[in-house]
């Protein structure tokens, strides 16, 4: 016997003993501290939220045994979550997937294989933000490129940028592609249980987001 049931896989049960040792773990790590506290309305949003990442877990380890990837070759996670923007842009659960779990960063990059990006995206995007690339440049600790002020009216030019301009498209549009199949992935193969909603589930009564 499982015990009660907190969500279903394609039909396999995800325990909610599972969410609990998961829990437990965070509740035993560094940064404990900060987590709320087990019983409130945001401490059941974060079990919401666990559920959400086990079940997504399973949804890549699913597709990814109908692929035949395994993660012996998976990029690191800074290859694919280069910037605190990057993290912004894929959302929290894939952002955490692919942080944790090399066979969904391995996923990641059988999906964003055939990414191209066209000529005239990167022209479009050198005329928007060229300077960006006006000269060397750091990243602050959000991760932005980061330019000496009096610099910032001067351009490389776009041959000597283009490879940048094109990874950086590219690296967006892979996470694009990554963020809509799993979105698409678990709607299909994810069923939650009550009590164990998506935290954004308006219906669910810890969803504090109103309008």
């Amino acid at each position: 016997m499982t015990g009660p049931i907190a969500a279903e896989v394609a039909g396999e049960p995800v325990p909610v003993a599972e969410v609990d040792g998961r829990e437990a773990g965070l509740r035993a790590a560094p940064g404990a501290a900060a987590l709320p506290a087990p019983g409130t309305s945001e401490g059941r949003q974060l079990r919401r939220w666990l559920t959400q990442l086990i079940a997504a877990e399973r949804v890549v380890m699913i597709e990814a045994g109908r692929r035949g990837i395994t993660d012996r070759d998976a990029p690191g996670p800074l290859r694919i979550l280069p910037d605190a923007r990057a993290r912004a842009e894929i959302g929290s659960l894939a952002a955490a997937l692919l942080d944790t779990m090399p066979l969904a960063r391995a996923l990641f990059a059988d999906l964003a294989a055939d990414v191209r990006v066209p000529a005239k995206d990167v022209d479009d995007y050198y005329a928007r933000n060229g300077h960006r690339f006006a000269g060397p440049a750091r990243r602050d600790a959000a991760g932005w490129r980061v330019f000496d002020p009096d610099r910032r009216t001067r351009r490389e030019p776009l041959p000597r940028v283009r490879s940048l301009i094109e990874a950086e498209l590219r690296g967006a549009a892979g996470r694009d592609k990554f963020a809509r199949w799993l979105d698409i992935a678990c709607a299909d193969l994810v069923r939650l249980r009550p009590g164990f909603e998506h935290p954004g589930d308006p219906g669910q009564p810890d969803n504090t987001h109103r309008h």
